[in-house]
């Protein structure tokens, strides 16, 4: 079984990605232990020394000038965590609250937040065990982190909330329970520790850009088949054009669709044609998939520092003073997952395009909606049409949610990124172009029918071979929807290496 050992700085997001979806067991770094175990000690001893620390010894937000007495310590962080457990809607998924939890504990383990070792060591239980946290979806505005989905994350450890476990939603004690694991009794800051920071968003993110960089590179192999399978040329993906503007996701888009393409009789079939150049849906490809590229390249960077990095608030710091800040605004990575959102919008806009010229017999030189008796049968008419409506989505979620702020608190939190809902708009953008690229490539592998005795390249025609394994050839109108889910879900496998 795959183990992932956390120091709280080398995590990476294919470690995530193993321990979210695959189960990947986790561990706590020794060293990691050693650091947390110091800065615990100092921020006891100012307790002890009569210091007032926000958080510790505080209230919250707009409370943070009411000062708590030692005996109510304790309590003070339980009710942090219960009166922060604020969120509605739908429950993250399962993959999410995973990526969650090794992300908090990941942040913890840095020893910026003066946590004692046993509460990673139980964050790694839950995850472990497979005790997942029922996390509502909204309430979070990106700063002071993700507080509410956060706190429902946490109560579980107390023994309070929810939890999926085995299947089935319990009370959070009665899940801790069943998998044999103890509540955990809070110390002064704990509470604040577990809830500080931009895990949830980070988090939903992370899964997200793992699932894009698999589809981008897939959009290519799924372009190459619409080009083949209208006539086509890869001319215009010829590396000298594009090491005239070397953009690094241009070149390889470019490179790929090039390859893609070579050693396809469909291609020869039509070398002396009359037409001079192709539409912008093709002949742009490398362009606007590379721009995907790029954009995702950058998110890529900013997770990979925002997954290592202390987002606590106060934060314990290495020569032991405690001290307050503001990295737990979402503003470093928020704009990154619009960028991202984006992109990916445009890339599901061009292979609509490409979509709608396949249905089109003037574009296409293939029958009407890519089916024989057209008019009798409509074939791929309303695929086609659902592509349209999901870019249509695509293109409201990828107005920038870090452009908005809400104050709240009172007042004192008068500056937030939405980074959360910037990360959630994200994921859905990702999965509404997976599917319009699932439509294309039913499409183009429809076109290659029509194409016939004529093969395509052999990496194209693995692909289509790939699709007819479960979805059939279009001969007559059927219910088309088993179809297009089937072929959304072989998009990821379409990508090199998968």
């Amino acid at each position: 079984m795959e183990r992932v050992v956390l120091d709280g700085r080398t995590l990476t997001l294919e470690q995530l990605e193993a321990v979210a979806r695959r189960g990947a067991r986790v561990e706590l770094a020794g060293e990691a232990r050693q650091r947390m175990a110091a800065t615990r000690a100092g921020i006891e001893e100012r307790i002890a020394g009569g210091e007032t620390i926000y958080g510790v010894n505080t209230g919250f937000g707009r409370l943070a000038d009411v000062r708590i007495p030692v005996e109510q310590l304790d309590q003070l962080q339980r009710n942090l965590l219960r009166s922060h457990a604020c969120g509605v809607g739908e429950p993250f998924p399962e993959d999410a609250v995973r990526a969650m939890l090794l992300l908090r504990a990941n942040v913890l383990a840095g020893g910026y937040a003066g946590a004692r070792p046993v509460v990673v060591e139980r964050l790694l239980d839950l995850l472990n065990a497979g005790v997942h946290p029922v996390v509502p979806c909204q309430g979070s505005v990106g700063a002071s982190g993700d507080l509410a989905p956060l706190a429902h994350l946490a109560l579980v450890l107390i023994g309070e909330g929810e939890a999926v476990y085995q299947g089935e939603r319990v009370r959070g004690e009665e899940a801790l329970g069943r998998a044999g694991l103890e509540r955990l009794k809070l110390a002064p800051k704990e509470g604040l520790a577990l809830i500080n920071g931009t895990q949830v968003m980070a988090a939903v993110a992370a899964l997200a850009l793992v699932d894009a960089e698999r589809i981008t590179a897939a959009a290519d192999v799924v372009a190459a088949m619409s080009v083949d399978a209208m006539e086509g040329t890869d001319t215009a993906f010829e590396a000298a054009i594009h090491e005239a503007r070397p953009h690094p996701g241009q070149l390889a888009s470019a490179a790929s669709l090039w390859a893609l393409l070579q050693g396809s009789e469909m291609r020869a079939s039509h070398v002396s044609c009359t037409r001079v150049q192709d539409a912008y849906c093709l002949r742009c490809t490398p362009q606007v998939h590379g721009a995907c590229r790029d954009a995702l390249a950058h998110l890529r960077g900013k997770l990979a520092i925002e997954i290592n990095s202390a987002t606590d608030n106060p934060m314990v710091l290495p020569d032991g003073r405690v001290v307050s800040g503001g990295n737990f605004h979402g503003a470093a990575v928020a704009a990154a997952f619009d960028y991202a959102a984006i992109a990916l919008t445009d890339l599901a806009s061009i292979s609509e395009r490409r979509s709608a010229r396949l249905v089109t017999p003037e574009q296409s030189y293939l029958p009407a909606f890519l089916v024989d008796a057209s008019g009798l049968n409509s074939g791929f008419m309303m695929a086609q049409v659902t592509a349209a409506a999901l870019v249509s989505e695509c293109k409201t979620l990828a107005h920038p949610a870090s452009v908005d702020s809400i104050p709240t608190s009172a007042g004192r939190e008068d500056h937030v990124s939405m980074g959360t809902w910037g990360a959630r708009k994200l994921a859905l953008v990702v999965e509404h172009a997976r599917m319009v690229l699932g439509i294309e490539y039913l499409q183009a592998a429809q076109g290659f029918e029509f194409r016939r005795p004529l093969r395509s390249s052999p990496a194209l025609e693995r692909a289509h071979a790939a699709l007819r394994k479960v979805v059939p050839a279009l001969d007559a109108d059927r219910y088309l929807h088993p179809d297009m889910l089937a072929a959304a879900r072989l998009v990821d496998a379409l990508a090199p290496g998968q």
